[in-house]
């Protein structure tokens, strides 16, 4: 297109599309309407939530659910101090998110005086659960501002990006070049890196692979590598549906006793792509993960790499160049380890460790996987997530995450589930969502409403928040303050005019999920976990 001028608003939509952005989220006021002033006539749509927490939440599962950054666009102060805790949910869990905010004037900043929104330094407020955090001082920067938001986003390990504009520099006038997407090559491993894993994958005689939510978009890879070396796959929560029904995998959490047992018996573990963090290694705190033999860690961050358990090997790369390279070098290399035994074995163990009511909340979720086929189950931190969490193997890669790890926001499903359903339109996306959670975030059943999204809330309803009562009881504790009260859901979703339905017994539960799927737009199925007959053992 040449050289042409544009005010700084319309500049930052078209560099949006350029960079493949087709979506953002949020709520325009005062101070971003300038920024709203190219969006009408570009291809990117414009979801309006009904909090700016929500507009987070809702680009972290967008990304989630396309591999690019997620949008938000927010006002000043506290336009982007309600998207704190979602920044905070995408930062833990290396998901990128393009944060863009208005800001007051520059003569303003850091006087004081008591202007509209005012924070005393926005910018201080948000780097702490951002990749990067800029401020465009001069309009001309924009383009270069940009191209580093997206390298940083997309580059390394994921995350949030906060750029702000101050209001007076958003509808000054730049010459913008015709815009082009940032092309980004993550790191790649050496030679000598690939040559010592090869060597170690050819020695092994009983390796597991550890696979965690940086591994998520290389399922193809991570199968072939897994038949080559004949090893079971464990996957963390975010990476859940990797191998989904393969011999080898075993969807369960490190935390348990069992898969700590399979690790601990393991010759070689190779670490793919996760933090390796207590949310997954270590939930319930008692320190008893074991010392691994021969741990390989992969990571595109240098810094992971120097976090949680030593390694004897560390390699710098994004796990999908990585197996793209070794794989050739184990071509000859055939395996015989009993790979699928020592998986089922895990597997059968995990199950029977389990209680009986966990064991009940799994086979709910695994309803779900096979009423609907390729659906998303996006969670909040409710009982049957927990026990998901800590076994269940979700119908697909992508096809499970949830706000029960890292940052563990509540309120997070909802909102999330309507940017994943954005983000794969023709997918079913189920958000499980606890009585007490989905008030955080109750409202955005309009905004699923309003946009078409193709989202079943299914309620999972223990008159309260049931997890943290029986924690207090288990600790000696008298129950306090666990037992708020709920809405009539179906009352809410009629409100909206979105279909509803209350279960009875969870045997109607399939049938209800294949019937409101062939429906266009939301929908809401309750389960009572004592009113509803087979919600519980």
């Amino acid at each position: 297109m040449g050289v042409v001028t544009r005010t700084v608003g319309e500049a930052l939509i078209d560099i949006l599309e350029a960079n493949g952005v087709d979506v953002v989220f949020g709520i325009p006021g005062v101070h971003t309407v300038e920024l709203y002033r190219g969006l009408a006539a570009s291809n990117i749509r414009h979801i309006t939530p009904r909090h700016e927490q929500g507009a987070g939440f809702m680009a972290d599962g967008y990304a989630r659910m396309t591999g690019k950054p997620g949008v938000a666009l927010l006002i000043t102060g506290p336009g982007v101090t309600n998207a704190i805790t979602a920044m905070a949910q995408a930062y833990q869990d290396s998901v990128p998110m393009l944060v863009i905010s208005g800001v007051n004037a520059r003569a303003s900043l850091g006087h004081g005086e008591g202007w509209l929104h005012e924070l005393p330094d926005q910018r201080a407020t948000m780097a702490s659960v951002s990749r990067m955090t800029h401020t465009l001082h001069e309009p001309r920067d924009l383009p270069a501002v940009m191209e580093r938001a997206f390298t940083v986003m997309q580059g390394r390990r994921p995350g949030p990006v906060h750029i702000e504009i101050p209001t007076d520099v958003m509808d000054r006038s730049i010459d913008l070049e015709a815009s082009e997407a940032t092309k980004l090559s993550g790191p790649r491993a050496s030679a000598s890196d690939i040559a010592a894993l090869a060597e170690k994958c050819r020695r092994a005689q009983a390796p597991v692979i550890l696979c965690g939510g940086g591994a998520v978009a290389s399922a193809q890879q991570i199968a072939a590598f897994a038949q080559r070396l004949d090893a079971p796959v464990v996957t963390t929560v975010n990476a859940r549906g990797l191998l989904a029904g393969d011999p080898l995998s075993v969807p369960a959490s490190p935390s348990l006793a069992a898969v700590r047992a399979l690790l601990a018996a393991s010759d070689t573990v190779i670490a793919l792509g996760t933090q390796m963090g207590p949310t997954d290694y270590d939930m319930y705190s008692d320190g008893g993960f074991p010392v691994l033999k021969d741990l390989v860690r992969v990571d595109i961050d240098p810094d992971q790499l120097t976090r949680g358990p030593s390694a004897s090997l560390r390699i710098l790369s994004s796990v999908k160049s990585l197996l793209d390279d070794l794989l050739p070098e184990l071509d000859e290399h055939d395996a015989d380890r009993d790979g699928a035994a020592r998986a089922r074995t895990c597997r059968e163990a995990v199950l029977s460790g389990l209680t009986p009511k966990m064991r009940t909340e799994i086979g709910v979720l695994e309803t779900i996987r096979d009423a609907l086929p390729g659906c998303v189950i996006v969670g909040d931190s409710t009982q049957a997530i927990y026990s998901g969490n800590l076994y269940f193997e979700a119908g697909r890669p992508k096809g499970w995450f949830n706000a029960a790890t890292g940052f563990g926001a509540l309120g997070y499903g909802p909102p999330s589930a309507i940017g994943a359903s954005l983000g794969e339109p023709d997918t079913p996306v189920v958000c499980l969502v606890g009585d007490g959670g989905f008030q955080f975030s109750l409202a955005e059943i309009g905004s699923a409403k309003d946009c078409g999204a193709n989202v079943l809330f299914l309620v999972w309803n223990n008159d309260g928040y049931g997890e943290i009562g029986t924690y207090m009881i288990e600790c000696g504790i008298e129950p306090e303050g666990v037992t708020p009260s709920a809405p009539d859901f179906l009352k809410i979703a009629e409100a909206y005019d979105v279909p509803a339905v209350r279960l009875s017994d969870v045997d109607e539960l399939a049938p209800a999920l294949r019937r409101f799927a062939d429906g266009k737009g939301p929908g809401l199925i309750e389960i009572h976990e004592t009113n509803t007959r087979g919600a519980t053992a």
